[in-house]
């Protein structure tokens, strides 16, 4: 029989959810309305820098890039079921090997100054290497016991981020990162194209913008195939997944491998951006961050990851404008309601954390889910 079915213009005419092939189901863009909102947001994220000051196109840039390490963790926690707190580990490895690759070496640390183009893939590759090492320890548990063993993975990063001298700089002191040179092009200094100024920051966005793209594209088609119906299997019963023929083992390396190569590009962009890359960055704070970005933006979800991403960064920011248009809540040592800056985002996060897994566990896109739905059918919304 065949997968597709031929019914006619005037059928489908206001009907744009009647699919008639199951490609066309499938594809992340089955409706004239997803496509039109998606092309729209790309433009605006586009043009956004070029409208904005220079320190909030550095914390778009800085959402981009969590956004691609939480959907990486995404791939793994969400989609596949394998709760993990070492995603910093592997940002951490990322932002190393952009600096050993990309870096100037020192005589106290390595550098061998390539280009980007030549270092972004390898902080991709280097980490999912690691992923695929730890893999199989992984792989034999799961819940609270893998939770636990990726949490040791981030103390013993720690440690070894902290003593190895030649590659990170040592702790307390760090290191410089790779310069952002891409073809030749050093992009700290500003060019003009199309009449159009081009400074570092705004390159650094692009360039962030068309990685998130690319990899959430490639995110999305890897899990609308089989690879994330067998995720899905191994997250919601692994024993009746491998049971109907999915191999465990193999299925929780894969999402362990993709997970950390996404964190290690998002680690490698992240250190270009901050600047001095030090030890104590990479800590159980980031898993948790980028945890964060999972729970509250939505699990299972690409879109999702990216909200969550945009929220996590732009919260404090959004706290610092909220403090300045009511100062009566801020005390003279710039404390908001007896707490600090980052005390008060700290709390957020958690109660943000508990109540999307109480009241939605689809996060703020399950919220848009319903939100859309509601209006959808209205008037027969119940």
């Amino acid at each position: 029989m065949s997968a597709t079915v031929h019914v006619p213009r005037a059928v489908r005419r206001g009907r744009p959810r009647l699919y008639t092939s199951y490609a066309r189901a499938e594809s992340a863009w089955n409706t004239a309305a997803k496509a039109w909102w998606t092309g729209g947001l790309v433009v605006l994220a586009v043009l956004a820098p070029f409208f904005v000051a220079k320190d909030v196109t550095n914390l778009l840039t800085l959402a981009a890039i969590y956004a691609i390490g939480g959907i990486g963790l995404n791939m793994l926690t969400g989609y596949a079921g394998q709760v993990s707190l070492g995603h910093a580990f592997f940002v951490g490895v990322g932002a190393y090997t952009a600096a050993v690759f990309g870096g100037v070496g020192t005589k106290t640390v390595y550098g061998l100054g390539w280009d980007m183009v030549l270092w972004l893939p390898l902080t991709a590759l280097i980490p999912a290497i690691l992923g695929l090492l730890v893999a199989p320890l992984a792989a034999r548990v799961r819940g609270l016991y893998l939770a636990t063993l990726t949490l040791g993975l981030v103390m013993i990063g720690e440690h070894l981020f902290k003593e190895w001298h030649s590659v990170t700089g040592g702790g307390g002191l760090g290191r410089a990162p790779a310069p952002p040179v891409l073809f030749g092009a050093d992009l700290r200094k500003p060019v003009r194209v199309a009449g159009v100024l081009i400074n570092e920051q705004r390159a650094l966005y692009l360039i962030a913008l068309v990685l998130l793209v690319v990899l959430a594209v490639l995110a999305r088609n890897l899990m609308s195939a089989n690879v994330g119906r067998a995720f899905a299997a191994v997250r919601d019963r692994d024993v009746a997944a491998e049971i109907m023929g999915v191999r465990l083992q193999r299925t929780k390396t894969l999402a362990f491998v993709v997970s950390s190569a996404y964190a290690g590009v998002a680690g490698g962009l992240l250190s270009v951006v901050i600047g001095r890359i030090s030890p104590e960055r990479w800590n159980l704070l980031l898993s948790v961050d980028f945890l964060a970005i999972v729970l509250i933006g939505g699990a299972a979800t690409i879109t999702g990851s990216i909200i969550g991403a945009c929220f996590v960064v732009l919260l404090p920011r959004v706290l610092e404008e909220f403090t300045h248009a009511v100062p009566v809540l801020t005390s003279e040592d710039g404390q908001i309601l007896g707490f600090t800056l980052d005390e008060l985002k700290t709390i957020l996060f958690g109660l943000l954390i508990a109540g999307v897994i109480v009241l939605e566990p689809r996060g703020m896109f399950g919220l848009w889910l319903r939100i859309r739905n509601y209006f959808r059918t209205w008037p027969f919304s119940h």
